[in-house]
């Protein structure tokens, strides 16, 4: 009862501010007030002359985190569970999540401090006679920096869903292809990786459903005008349209397109994910 009653305050309430999108909200007038104006904003985003580059970007961003961020938390996992000594075991374990309570700012100040013009990288680089990089004003560096931070700070934290569920899977099956002759690795193939599959596949279906989203707080940390070419995505478009230039009605036409997306992107996952007897609903 008190998870529905949070999700019903936070979450369904706040779904009548999808109106304002349909509307041309003003303060004075509120959210009923305001005229009617259909589905203009939502017109006016399909023209504007960012919308396939923010949408490019969003989807660009989103798939480069699918390849290389969801399969790093398993591979992780499968490597902690082959450690034999416990201590190390546990050691591994708690330094590889330790990433995931250091703020986003805070690892984003680290990373302009490392990767500046005279930083720890560009030295390096330097020593071997490579041309130093301004990695945070080349626009070919941000998706590669944007994904490589994600999956130091956020692989060991992942991983231990897929821990959790090694140690669901019964002992006895690995006893039987001890006795069978079977090495570590025909172990990892034929029982771990298996015993994983449906985890992995409802993590999948989850991780569509936001494919079109991107979280405001790092990109906007780690972006600036010089790099909008990759790095401007939905939420950050959305932002300078919403909140500074206080266009809340055009700001909510596209978030809801965004959440529409995703929803369709979410059934779509669902539906293929059937086929292998592991979905949702």
């Amino acid at each position: 009862m008190p998870t529905i009653i949070l999700f019903f305050i936070f979450l369904y309430i706040p779904m009548a501010g999808l109106i304002v999108g349909f509307r041309k909200y003003d303060v004075v007038s509120g959210l009923f007030g305001s005229g009617w104006v259909g589905l203009k904003y939502f017109k006016q985003f399909f023209n504007d002359p960012y919308f396939f580059r923010i949408l490019r970007n969003t989807v660009v961003l989103n798939f480069n985190m699918l390849i290389f961020t969801f399969p790093a938390p398993i591979v992780l996992a499968l490597f902690i569970n082959e450690i034999r000594q416990k201590k190390v075991k546990r050691l591994f374990q708690s330094v590889s999540y330790l990433p995931h309570f250091i703020a986003t700012v805070v690892i984003v100040g680290l990373m302009k401090e490392v990767l500046s013009g005279q930083g720890l990288v560009n030295q390096i680089l330097e020593v071997f006679g490579i041309e130093r990089q301004l990695f945070f004003n080349d626009v070919n560096w941000f998706r590669p920096m944007y994904v490589g931070s994600s999956i130091w700070e956020g692989t060991g934290w992942a991983a231990i869903i897929y821990l959790a569920a090694i140690t669901g899977i019964n002992p006895e099956l690995y006893e039987s292809a001890s006795i069978e002759g079977a090495n570590r690795w025909q172990k990892i193939r034929f029982i771990t990786i298996p015993g994983l599959l449906p985890t992995i596949i409802i993590l999948l279906i989850l991780r569509f459903g936001s494919i079109m989203s991107v979280g405001i707080e790092k990109v906007f940390l780690m972006y600036n005008p010089g790099t909008y070419e990759t790095a401007d995505v939905i939420t950050t478009y959305t932002y300078r349209r919403g909140i500074l230039n206080m266009d809340y009605s055009y700001a909510t036409a596209v978030g809801i397109f965004n959440a529409v997306i995703n929803f369709c992107l979410l059934l779509t996952a669902n539906k293929i994910s059937k086929k292998s007897g592991n979905n949702l609903w």
